[in-house]
This record gives structure tokens, C-alpha cells and sequence, in this order.
């Protein structure tokens, strides 16, 4: 099932592939193992070592062949600590996320300097910054009404003045609403307007795919 969803996101223009296998009760480190190698065997694409297990992400790592995405690290000493050694023994591109102990900052200011913060405990493993994409954070605008704002702010200030590369998780953004699809879409072409790099969405969906494309076209 996982080659197969593999190849097809592939085919429908994918980019990057993310691999999360996180279930409960299930063998983490392990299965993520095999799935990468499995996925290696099959796809050129890159993949994305989408896991919290620092066992299966260090696993993973280890037997990647050439430099692997890793989602993520958060701005929480906790998470630094133990991430940063992994990226520096292994190499790698890892996603940090706008957030720490305080949760997620309500405004961009806060989540800019959660992420200069990551950038600079970074810098200590001898982690460039063009190796770090800043996750800025998309929440549901049906419970944030002012949430897409925030985040498309956040994406045009981590561009202009941090320099660092972003990713969203864009759907999350009409999380509970009807037609999102559509809320998606126009969302995700918003977000590239701001600076967005990295989307992490379905590439099976049209209307997605439609916006991506147009955007480069006209930029």
C-alpha cells in the first residue's frame, strides 16, 4: 500500500515524499526502517522522516541513502537536545516548528523569534541555516479567525528578514469548514505569495495542483 501511494504521489507531481507510520502499538522504529528502504528501492524522490520517536528517526537516518528531510524539531530545549545531535551525525534538512514550552505563539513576532531561536541552538551543531525550514504554523481559521493572517505574516517575515526557508501543513488551515478544497487552494497560493517554500499537501488534489502550477506560471 505505502509504494503504491508512493509512486502515485510521484506521478501526480510530488516533490518530496513524507513518511510517517506512527500508529499505536505499533514497532516505530522498526517499520519506519523498512518503509524507508522499501520506499528507496522504488522512488528517486527525497524522503521526509515525519516521526516524534527519536529511535525511528535516528534508524531511519542511518540507513538513508543521501540526505534526508526530517520533520521535525520544535523550539522546546527538550526536542533540540535530542534532534540536532541526529542532523549532526547524519546530515539532513530538518523542519523546525514555530513553537516551545510557552505552546504556539499567538502572534508572528513570537513565532519569528521562536524560529531564530532554532536557528541559533543550530548553529551550536554546526547546522546551517539553509539546512533548517521554519514550519510557521497554520491553524484552523474556524476556531482562528485571524489565524491565516498570522501565518501568512510569519512566512513574509521569516523570508524578508530571517532569510530561512518555510513549509505549512496547508490544509490544516480549513480544518473543520465546508468547501475546503477550495479554502485550501486559495490558502496555499496566498501562503506562496508570502514566501511559503515547501507545501506539505495532497498532490492527488487538482485543485492544489492547479494553484501550484498557475503560481509558477505567473511568478
Amino acid at each position: 500500500y505505502i509504494l503504491r501511494e508512493g509512486i502515485t504521489q510521484q506521478d501526480n507531481g510530488a516533490h518530496i515524499l513524507d513518511v510517517n507510520v506512527g500508529l499505536p502499538d505499533i514497532d516505530e522504529p522498526a517499520l519506519m526502517k523498512e518503509v524507508v528502504q522499501e520506499l528507496q528501492s522504488v522512488t528517486s524522490l527525497p524522503l521526509q522522516i515525519d516521526t516524534v520517536d527519536v529511535e525511528a528517526m535516528e534508524g531511519a537516518l542511518r540507513i538513508y541513502n543521501g540526505k534526508a528531510m526530517v520533520n521535525s524539531v520544535s523550539g522546546k530545549q527538550e526536542s533540540m537536545d535530542k534532534v540536532f545531535p541526529l542532523i549532526q551525525k547524519y546530515g539532513g534538512v530538518v523542519i523546525g516548528l514555530a513553537l516551545d514550552e510557552n505552546g504556539i505563539p499567538a502572534d508572528a513576532e513570537g513565532r519569528v523569534q521562536v524560529a531564530k531561536k532554532i536557528i541559533a541552538e543550530a548553529a551550536k551543531y554546526g547546522i546551517e541555516k539553509k539546512d533548517i525550514v521554519i514550519d510557521a504554523l497554520a491553524m484552523t481559521i474556524s476556531s482562528e479567525p485571524e489565524g491565516a493572517k498570522i501565518t501568512l505574516e510569519t512566512l513574509r517575515r521569516l523570508r524578508d528578514e530571517v532569510g530561512v526557508c518555510t513549509v505549512l501543513g496547508v490544509s490544516n488551515i480549513s480544518f473543520g469548514l465546508p468547501s475546503r478544497p477550495i479554502v485550501n487552494s486559495i490558502f496555499y497560493t496566498m501562503a506562496m505569495q508570502s514566501g511559503l517554500s515547501a507545501g506539505i499537501i495532497n498532490p492527488l488534489s487538482e485543485d492544489m495542483m492547479r494553484s501550484y502550477y498557475s503560481f509558477c506560471a505567473l511568478m
